[in-house]
């Protein structure tokens, strides 16, 4: 596993209001490190992926880079304090936060009620819904074709819980990485990979020989940043930098920088992004 890396940002906020720079009061219940603690550690720790290009991995240079890494940084800046990214899987990503291991959750984490138990999650920046991404010389492009074919996921994402639900019968493999799983599909071990729909067609733009043959399977959800269960001023602040970041159209300019290399005129930033922590 990649070593965790230190990101060295500016120390003095200039882009958010200050508004989103103020510190919320903290509550006698905090859970997790307060802003007063954060700050005064100089660092935030930020639990990403460091495998799942475009969105968090590490690039030729050994940098973090992806569309979670420049919102990743942004909350770097406008918080004063330096970033400390830390790879996660998929299944560990509820465990960092209970443990402390991260202050901040931002690998691609799906709004859902049972992890809402779990973890408090701030407003959204991204819409998703599931795919799946199959050969296209044997291509999966109907639900029904679901339960007849070996598919692949990763364990703990939205993925392993929908098809539990609506195929428990199916043949399913879990990995805990997502090379693992695209490794499968690329030697013919697996008939489909079932996942975001926002991965599945970044990986399939870039493979050639495979398609994404269902771009939208179940409902549509969100992807929000995830913080320990009862920190709500570390919440709270993240609620109110993404208020403050729409006004500049933030995470438009995040897509064009990260995303839209990938996709093309595939998916608009209108299908993806959410400014302002409010569905259009």
């Amino acid at each position: 596993m990649v070593a965790a890396l230190s990101l060295t940002l500016a120390a003095c906020s200039s882009g958010s209001s200050e508004t989103a720079s103020e510190s919320p009061a903290a509550d006698a219940s905090q859970v997790g490190r307060t802003m007063d603690e954060i700050k005064e550690s100089g660092s935030v720790r930020i639990g990403v992926f460091a495998d799942k290009a475009p969105f968090g991995s590490i690039d030729q240079s050994g940098n973090y880079a992806g569309y979670d890494i420049v919102y990743g940084d942004r909350i770097g800046k406008d918080l004063g304090v330096d970033v400390e990214y830390v790879p996660v899987e998929a299944a560990s990503r509820v465990e960092f936060l209970e443990s402390g291991k991260v202050d901040i959750i931002l690998a691609n984490f799906t709004v859902t009620p049972e992890r809402q138990e779990k973890v408090d999650f701030a407003n959204p920046y991204m819409k998703v819904s599931l795919g799946v991404a199959s050969p296209e010389d044997a291509p999966i492009t109907k639900p029904e074709q679901l339960k007849d074919s070996k598919l692949v996921i990763v364990k703990g994402t939205t993925a392993d819980s929908y098809l539990a639900a609506n195929y428990p019968d199916a043949d399913v493999q879990k990995f805990e990485q997502y090379t693992e799983v695209t490794n499968s599909l690329l030697d013919g071990r697996a008939d489909g990979w079932v996942t975001d729909n926002t991965e599945a067609l970044a990986w399939t733009g870039a493979q050639k020989g495979f398609t994404t043959g269902i771009a939208s399977l179940g409902d549509e959800d969100t992807i929000a940043a995830a913080v320990a269960k009862g920190n709500t001023q570390l919440r709270d602040w993240l609620n109110q930098q993404l208020t403050d970041l729409a006004g500049e159209q933030f995470f438009h300019k995040d897509f064009d920088e990260t995303l839209r290399p990938v996709y093309g005129d595939n998916i608009s930033a209108d299908e993806l992004v959410v400014e302002g922590g409010k569905l259009s």
